[in-house]
């Protein structure tokens, strides 16, 4: 490659890169506006408080849904296409939503988190997109880098919150409608990306290999494990923080408070996650994030005190992002170019499987295993235990190996 193409290469990489950021900034506080009120409507709604998370599990069944076709769809059309798309899905989500809590409709409130799943997916896709145009030493600060944009959503979520919640005489239906505005900003946004569609593959030309063989390498199926479990278990003990928190005798004021550290702490250490990767290599980073997860659980089960919630959602945060980004970075390496969306929509698939999964236990576990909110509580952080040693039993395992399948 020459200088010229070189550098052109690298100001691609980085608008992209900035359109990304931009993005996960502004789009992406609708995530955390989502999961401070989701389980409070829901509760609010529901005709039993044990299914109360059920909408917050199927915004993250839709995302699971969404992931592979999503995929599929951004192969044939391009990023931009792929991603406004799951913007204008994503409104009407927000739309029924915000309908369903002014007729008092639990099932359609849940249904509508199908819909706002979408837009859960196409973050996702975000940091693989920051990798397409830039080159590989570039690609796993690019990866930190644009999830470092959640930075912003860690306060303009939380802050959206504080202002539209009690707006109107329903709670958080401006919290929705606000929702929908976001997405609204999908096309202005996007129409700086600079990424070229797909190139129409020949006849002949490499297919890479099928899911199963997909499924049975190494370094895949471990990165794959990893990142499931550690967005998973963020999922599971975020999704029932605010009903903990209101629970134990304090406001959503700091429920909303406790949630922008935490989204904080998931996006902050993002300046630098890419450099200790580069210097100490994923599978490092991945058990580092492994153990911050366990704290987290050990902090949540040694009491209920406002400073016990703040320090296991900011270690929650913490050990996802160290986990998750150091998952996503393996990944990246551990297949063909021919291979990308297949793996990357694999990959989303199983991960917000999970995450579904999770987030569908979290409600049951912190309103229906005792008789108070502090049961429920030790509960939901007792059920990170087995995952936990799931993912680290793997990575071991994978450490073992040769070196160049570890890193």
């Amino acid at each position: 490659m020459t200088d010229v193409a070189e550098v052109m290469q690298h100001r691609r990489a980085w608008r992209n890169i900035v359109v990304l950021i931009v993005a996960q900034a502004t789009l992406g506080a609708q995530l955390s506006m989502i999961f401070i009120v989701g389980g409070l409507t829901g509760q609010m709604l529901s005709p039993n408080p044990c299914i109360a998370t059920l909408p917050l599990s199927m915004l993250v069944l839709g995302s699971a849904l969404s992931a592979r076709p999503l995929a599929g769809f951004m192969a044939r059309h391009g990023r931009r296409a792929g991603f406004l798309l799951a913007c204008a899905i994503s409104a009407l989500g927000a739309g029924l939503a915000a309908w369903s809590m002014i007729s008092g409709n639990f099932w359609l409130f849940t249904l509508s988190g199908l819909f706002t799943g979408a837009y859960m997916a196409a973050q996702g896709f975000f940091r693989f997109a920051a990798t397409d145009c830039a080159p590989p030493e570039m690609q796993s600060r690019a990866i930190s880098w644009v999830l470092a944009g959640g930075l912003v959503a860690a306060f303009t979520g939380p802050a959206l919150v504080r202002m539209t919640a009690e707006l109107t005489a329903v709670p958080f239906l401006a919290t929705y409608a606000t929702i929908v505005g976001l997405n609204l900003l999908a096309p202005i946004i996007f129409a700086f990306l600079d990424i070229p569609k797909p190139a129409s593959r020949a006849h002949d030309s490499p297919r890479g290999r099928s899911f199963g063989e997909l499924s049975r390498d190494p370094q895949i199926l471990v990165a794959v494990i990893c990142a499931m479990v550690s967005y998973a278990l963020m999922n599971l003990v975020m999704t029932s923080a605010p009903l903990a928190i209101v629970g134990c005798g304090f406001h959503t004021s700091d429920a909303a408070n406790i949630v922008s550290g935490h989204v904080l702490a998931m996006f902050a250490p993002s300046f630098f996650t890419g450099h200790l990767i580069a210097r100490f290599g994923a599978s490092r980073i991945v058990m580092l994030g492994l153990v911050i997860l366990a704290g987290a659980g050990a902090v949540a089960l040694s009491g209920v005190e406002l400073t016990h919630f703040y320090a296991t959602m900011i270690l929650l945060g913490l050990g996802w992002n160290f986990g998750f980004i150091g998952a996503t970075s393996m990944l990246t390496r551990a297949y063909r170019p021919e291979e990308r969306e297949r793996v990357q929509g694999l990959n989303d698939a199983a991960v917000f499987g999970g995450v579904f999964l999770a987030s569908l236990s979290s409600g049951g576990l912190m309103n229906c295993m005792g008789g108070s909110a502090q049961t429920g509580w030790s509960a939901v952080n007792l059920a990170m235990l087995p995952f936990l040693v799931l993912a680290g039993g793997a990575l071991l395992w994978l450490m073992l190996r040769p070196r160049r399948l570890a890193n």
